[in-house]
């Protein structure tokens, strides 16, 4: 038989006996090869704005460590601090009640909006007196523990927090639902901030210390999501708002802190994208009618 007789009996199957060599392959075969049919290049600026949240979120835990130094050194009076929580709380609650009236899709009535005020309120109150009256108990929770111990497993616990954080954008006319490692990785940070709070002189301190962790790994990343959603030079706003706040912090504990915290915000918003995409040209990704099927787990049954 000729090639071309062989091309228009060939098919893709090994169990029957064909008149062709097993390893024989058509020139038809090829043609619907595809070569980075799903790839997608990225744009350098596109992944510079996205890192923005990545970027944001260490710049708040080099803020809170910096606070937790002075005041483990008593150069931080924890009054002015616990005031400065309290002003920063209702700064983010202003700013997200003007998002929830630029929602487009807000149909809540007058009354319902009232009621999750006033449970916000409520909220709120019960976890002020709550760190309150627990700061005596977390002043001497580890005082039985060395402090090389606490400050590894704090800085592992940031870590854990700052792998797992959730960093996709909430639009504004979504609901709340957190994720599991979003969940997780706050679990992670306030027991990184109980830990070191352990460490502070006075229950004082200690309260003005988890306040501080509240606002910023449990509040502020909901927050920070929702801007998200907003117009560039928004996100581009608190972006250097934070750095320059965890900058001008960190070169008050010491300028080593001051460089490496530099340096970590330069290679998260500027060399890494840049190294995605030099990397994108290595992509190879091939895709043709040899493919194999993706089963259907959970497809459901037809009646009997």
């Amino acid at each position: 038989m000729t090639e071309t007789a062989w091309e228009n009996e060939w098919e893709r199957v090994l169990w029957k006996q064909k008149t062709y060599p097993d390893n024989y392959v058509p020139k038809s075969f090829l043609s619907s090869l595809s070569k980075n049919a799903n790839f997608r290049p990225y744009t350098y600026w596109y992944l510079v704005r996205s890192s923005f949240a990545i970027t944001q979120h260490l710049a708040t835990v080099v803020v809170f460590v910096s606070i937790f130094v002075h005041l483990n050194e008593r150069r931080l009076d924890p009054r002015a601090l616990v005031w400065a929580s309290i002003g920063a709380f209702l700064g983010g609650w202003s700013v997200w009640e003007v998002l929830n009236c630029c929602s487009s899709s807000v149909t809540s009535s007058g009354a319902s909006a009232n009621a999750t005020r006033a449970k916000i309120i409520k909220s709120s109150i019960l976890v002020f007196l709550a760190l309150m009256s627990v700061s005596p108990v977390l002043r001497t929770l580890t005082a039985a523990t060395s402090s090389d111990s606490i400050w590894a497993l704090s800085a592992c616990l940031f870590v854990l927090n700052t792998l797992l954080a959730d960093y996709t954008t909430m639009p504004l006319d979504a609901h709340l639902r957190e994720r599991l490692t979003s969940v997780l990785s706050m679990n992670a940070a306030i027991s990184s901030s109980v830990v070191l709070a352990s460490r502070l002189p006075s229950d004082l301190s200690v309260f003005g210390l988890m306040l501080v962790s509240v606002q910023l790994f449990a509040l502020f990343p909901v927050l920070r999501r929702r801007l998200q959603a907003g117009p560039a030079i928004v996100q581009t706003s608190v972006t250097l708002v934070l750095c320059l706040s965890s900058i001008l912090s960190a070169e008050s504990v010491s300028r080593t802190a001051t460089g490496l915290v530099m340096a970590a915000f330069a290679a998260v918003t500027f060399v890494a994208p840049g190294v995605l995409v030099w990397a994108q040209k290595y992509k190879n990704e091939i895709r043709g009618t040899w493919d194999p099927a993706v089963p259907r787990v959970n497809r459901t049954e037809k009646s009997m």
